[in-house]
């Protein structure tokens, strides 16, 4: 399963050796201001590139990635020296997506100008062949579109699935987008005092208001995830390298990050989720923090060893 998070670690890792190997001698402060890594991280992407290579995978083949004294060395890697060429199912793709962020309402100028450029690469005498199917748009859909452009507050009607709730709240809303066939609303819940995403086809009712506010300069992207609330039971977990695969698979907080472990803080509606977890993990994991967590670990514990007696 690929996550966000592996897709990011990815691209990062493919735009840093190129830069690296362009510019010898370049300094670690230098390529963690650029590419926005700790120490940490940039260690641990430079021991991930120094076990690759080309097939064979013997000394000869591998890369040579490490950090001396104050300086970040890539070597034997000049088929990552210049990005490679897009393929042309790879170009179309691209531009497909492009396609789809800019009728989801999410565009900016500079996608449209990369929009134009590509097609007439690609598509010089298509015109308007290529359409991009997306979830269908409905009132409301546009209407929270003309909040958001407008910056204007709205009341909604909002039922919560995961809480079985019916609330009424005012948002502010930034931007309202498409993903997985649903459409989504993110913005500033004044109810909660904190940026929230709503699904749209949850929302039974709307009421633009006659206030207005300024969206933040520094407002997160568009996207679907887990977001903490006050009522949420919190784990601080201890992980070795063994059950980092944690921090693909759930949202989490790292707090602290060495090379023999990383601390976590895993949130959730209730106890359930990361006990199991803890059950799962076994030895490679440790709860250091949540009497809720520990006392479900422990009856979940108790349960299983009533089934072997």
């Amino acid at each position: 399963m690929t996550t966000n998070r592996t897709v990011s670690r990815l691209s990062r890792i493919l735009a840093l050796i190129p830069y690296v190997m362009a510019n010898p001698g370049v300094e670690v402060d230098e390529v963690m201001e650029r590419f926005g890594y700790t120490l940490n991280e940039l260690s641990r992407d430079l021991n991930a590139v120094f076990v690759c290579g080309l097939p064979g995978y013997g000394p000869g083949d591998l890369m040579e990635a490490y950090i001396d004294e104050d300086e970040v060395v890539i070597d034997s890697a000049d088929y990552f020296s210049r990005a490679p060429r897009l393929t042309s199912t790879e170009a179309l793709g691209l531009l497909s997506a492009a396609l789809a962020v800019a009728g989801s309402g999410q565009g900016t100028k500079a996608l449209d100008s990369a929009i134009k450029k590509l097609s007439a690469v690609l598509l010089p005498e298509a015109g308007d062949a290529l359409e991009i199917d997306l979830a269908a748009v409905s009132s409301e859909v546009s209407e929270l579109r003309e909040a958001a452009k407008e910056h204007q507050a709205v009341e909604i009607t909002y039922r919560s699935l995961s809480r079985e709730e019916t609330t009424k709240r005012v948002i502010e809303p930034w931007s309202v987008f498409t993903t997985l066939g649903n459409w989504y609303v993110m913005g500033h819940c004044r109810m909660v005092g904190d940026s929230r995403t709503f699904r749209i086809d949850r929302i039974k009712e709307i009421t633009r208001l006659d206030e207005r506010f300024k969206p933040p300069s520094n407002r997160p992207e568009p996207g679907v995830g887990y977001t903490p609330s006050d009522g949420d039971v919190s784990a601080i977990i201890e992980l070795s390298p063994r059950a980092l695969w944690v921090l693909e698979y759930y949202p989490v907080e790292i707090l602290k990050e060495t090379s023999r472990s990383t601390t976590i803080r895993f949130s959730s509606p209730d106890a359930e989720l990361p006990a199991r977890l803890l059950l799962r993990l076994g030895g490679t994991a440790k709860l250091k923090k949540g009497v809720d967590v520990a006392a479900r670990v422990e009856q979940l514990a108790n349960q299983l060893l009533e089934k072997y007696r």
